[in-house]
């Protein structure tokens, strides 16, 4: 197994921080009405209006380019604020999805991650946007990949009920964890310093550092679903392999057990909490709020 997390995992102020990637950071509230838009899931079978377009690239412009560009390069302004640059949209690869290895992710995973954010990142969650302007710039994002234009998601992967975590479980976690040769990535207790770390790089040639496991949350949360589904689904454009079609669902339990006795009591922190780089992430949209929307911004043909 690798980079299960996907990025640079951490641990809160002074014990140990490794930032995490910027993606998708969504900034400073655009105050526009609450109209209706459809449902996110709905433009998988169409083409959003150019209406919903429009409204996503004001959102877009006024939240997310001072990170990830106007072109959805990854280059923008506050870039360089974050160890780990900005996802770039253009090539369509996003690591959190529910969907397998290799396809685009749903509308629904985009707005799930335009929503809570991602841990330990400067990717701040956005809650605090209306509804429908989240719904709105998840179709704006879509415009920067051909990929979205040509291909659709495919079937999302089940999540089988999740077992009761017993001794036996965690112990054929454990045989998991070393015969999947997870330890070569997060080391042998899982803290993200195993043989193969340095000179790790995502798809873009940017460093990368597995995820410290003996904290929660993880980038994902702390949900045993979300766990469950970065191993079966991997992290694309990350050296996280998916596992759903060498693993067992049972064995992919397993796993999450035994990933789950690593961790200390005083390791599973306040979902409150700022961690990481998000502290980074949120002066950027108090920043950014002052500064305004950026100028200019392509709309979609």
């Amino acid at each position: 197994m690798k980079a299960i997390a996907g990025g640079s995992g951490g641990v809160p102020g002074g014990i140990r921080k490794r930032s995490g990637l910027a993606t998708l950071l969504l900034l400073s509230v655009l105050h526009a009405s609450d109209t209706t838009i459809p449902s996110a899931s709905g433009s998988e079978g169409g083409q959003p209006s150019r209406e919903i377009l429009l409204r996503g690239r004001q959102v877009y412009a006024a939240n997310c380019a001072v990170c990830h560009g106007e072109s959805g390069d990854g280059n923008g302004m506050a870039a360089h604020m974050f160890r780990v640059h900005p996802r770039d949209f253009r090539r369509g690869l996003f690591k959190f999805r529910s969907t397998p290895s290799g396809s685009l992710p749903t509308d629904e995973d985009l707005l799930f991650t335009v929503t809570r954010g991602i841990r330990w990142t400067g990717m701040v969650g956005r809650a605090d946007l209306p509804e429908a302007d989240r719904q709105a710039v998840v179709q704006y994002l879509r415009t920067f990949s051909p990929r979205f234009a040509t291909e659709r998601p495919a079937q999302r992967v089940a999540v089988p009920p999740t077992p009761t975590a017993t001794k036996d479980l965690v112990a054929q976690g454990r045989r998991v964890y070393h015969e999947a040769e997870c330890s070569k990535c997060h080391g042998d207790r899982g803290r993200g310093d195993g043989p193969s770390v340095p000179g790790m790089k995502d798809d873009w040639g940017w460093p990368i550092r597995p995820s410290d496991l003996t904290w929660r949350p993880l980038k994902r949360g702390s949900a045993l679903e979300e766990i469950y589904l970065t191993i079966a689904t991997g992290l694309s454009g990350t050296p996280m392999p998916s596992y759903g079609d060498s693993l067992e669902s049972q064995e992919i339990w397993a796993l999450i057990s035994y990933l789950e006795s690593l961790v200390p009591r005083d390791n599973r922190l306040s979902p409150h909490r700022h961690l990481g780089e998000e502290q980074q992430g949120r002066m950027v949209l108090r920043m950014h709020g002052m500064m305004g929307p950026m100028p200019g911004m392509p709309m979609p043909r």
